[in-house]
């Protein structure tokens, strides 16, 4: 049996209870401010997360105009500027003050990254009915917000090919099929016409494709015989346009066929040789005459900036090494601005700025020499292209080694190797010779 209580006891019993109903309200209101900054830091995220994301794309957008062939026409500041005014944006159309927003450029000049910070405020008054919790003389809870972004190619964007044919009559955009480069309406035909030969169940590949002046210079050594193989500078190869298409067992089901696809067996006496008709005409975007190429047009495609002296030598390197004239060149401007007397702080001399270990790595006894540097800069990046098959891990393994690329299969975060990787990147880009429009624009934290 529960005893008696007295008066004074039971009414001791109300302020017990009602203090334990405002405890249970001032912790229900406790957890919602807790449970709206939650959300609201939530939304902060993300609001600093896309304004991050478009900051970087403007960087991205306007490095072209930053360093296109050599000739900055705005700074670096100019372009922090505008990616400021794009956080900002960002920022007010997902309810937050641009005023709280602040942005800061990390990888050096020209800038790669961009950090966002934003602080917002969670009103307790809103959240409590007026009470001012956990003694808050503003009344809201302070929220700091970061993201930081970053524009890159994709990963396994470059496959280590030229972007671009130099050192033949033809000097355009290449497509590969089974390794061998062409021009790219040739390769659309190509595969329309390798899908209805596998209805007839016939297999095609391609033996070779598009090779450059001093590539039939080296098959024609080896075999001077013109009845077979043509002399440099008037095989029709060197327009992008002819196939050596196999196997053996393919020539009748080719020779029937291979026209209703635009392409022409050329010579009788060779059935694997098929030749692109039904387009424009062979080295028709340099003279409109294979016959005709003076041989200094394989340079055509380089970059305005790139001095006529240096023009024949690069072209000839990169057939050589099987890299793009384009991202040669580009990288010369960057290195030395094709100063063949340049030496750096570091030791590094000449026009493609070897260091003496280097040099000697590659067979160059002249660091001077601008011809041979060319010469052992396109052998050295066509090794780094086979090894790391990226163009921007190429790059940044000709500033920074190797190894420390290897070591995190990026580029190395230092401000100068990125700053590097960017300025030729942008170099290319200007130039058209890039194979991706536009990058990956990605958070990195």
């Amino acid at each position: 049996m529960i005893p008696n209580r007295t008066l004074s006891e039971r009414g001791q019993v109300a302020p017990a209870v009602l203090g334990c109903a405002l405890a249970v309200v001032f912790a229900s209101s406790l957890l919602a401010g807790i449970g709206g900054a939650t959300t609201g830091a939530s939304r902060l995220q993300r609001a600093a997360d896309l304004s991050a994301l478009s900051a970087a794309r403007t960087l991205y957008e306007g490095l072209p105009e930053l360093l296109s062939q050599g000739s900055p026409r705005r700074s670096s500041e100019e372009l922090e500027e505008d990616a400021l005014d794009s956080a900002e944006v960002a920022a007010r159309r997902n309810g937050v003050d641009p005023a709280r927003v602040r942005a800061f450029f990390e990888a050096g000049n020209p800038p790669l990254q961009v950090r966002v910070e934003m602080v917002g405020g969670i009103s307790l008054e809103r959240l409590s009915g007026g009470d001012r919790l956990m003694g808050s003389d503003r009344g809201e809870i302070r929220v700091l917000a970061s993201a930081t972004a970053e524009a890159a190619p994709p990963p396994g964007w470059w496959t280590g090919m030229p972007a671009y044919a130099s050192g033949g009559g033809y000097a355009g955009p290449l497509a590969y099929r089974n390794g061998e480069g062409m021009r790219p309406d040739v390769a659309a035909a190509f595969d329309r016409m390798f899908r209805a030969a596998g209805r007839a169940g016939v297999a095609l590949y391609i033996v070779s494709g598009f090779r450059s002046d001093a590539e039939q210079a080296e098959l024609f050594a080896r075999n001077p015989d013109p009845r077979w193989v043509a002399p440099p500078g008037r095989s029709l190869h060197r327009c992008a346009t002819e196939l050596d298409i196999g196997p053996a067992s393919a020539y009748g089901w080719l020779g029937a066929k291979a026209r209703r696809f635009g392409f022409t067996q050329r010579y009788s006496w060779e059935p694997w040789h098929y030749g692109f008709t039904a387009g424009p005409a062979p080295c028709a975007s340099v003279s409109g005459s294979g016959s005709n190429v003076t041989p200094e047009a394989g340079a055509a495609g380089l970059p305005s900036f790139v001095p006529a002296r240096f023009r024949d030598p690069i072209v000839r390197a990169a057939a050589r090494s099987g890299v793009s004239a384009v991202l040669l060149a580009s990288q010369l401007m960057a290195e030395s601005g094709f100063d063949p007397d340049a030496v750096s702080p570091a030791g590094a001399a000449g026009i493609a700025q070897f260091m003496p270990a280097t040099a000697r790595e590659w067979g160059l006894r002249d660091r001077f020499d601008p011809v041979a540097s060319i010469a052992a800069q396109a052998r050295f990046m066509g090794s780094l292209l086979r090894q790391f098959g990226s163009v921007p891990l190429a790059l940044a393994a000709y500033n920074a080694g190797p190894g420390a690329v290897a070591s995190c299969e990026c580029v190395p975060p230092y401000p100068e190797t990125q700053a590097y990787v960017a300025r030729i990147l942008a170099l290319m880009d200007g130039s058209g010779a890039l194979l991706v429009p536009m990058p990956e624009i990605r958070l990195v934290r």
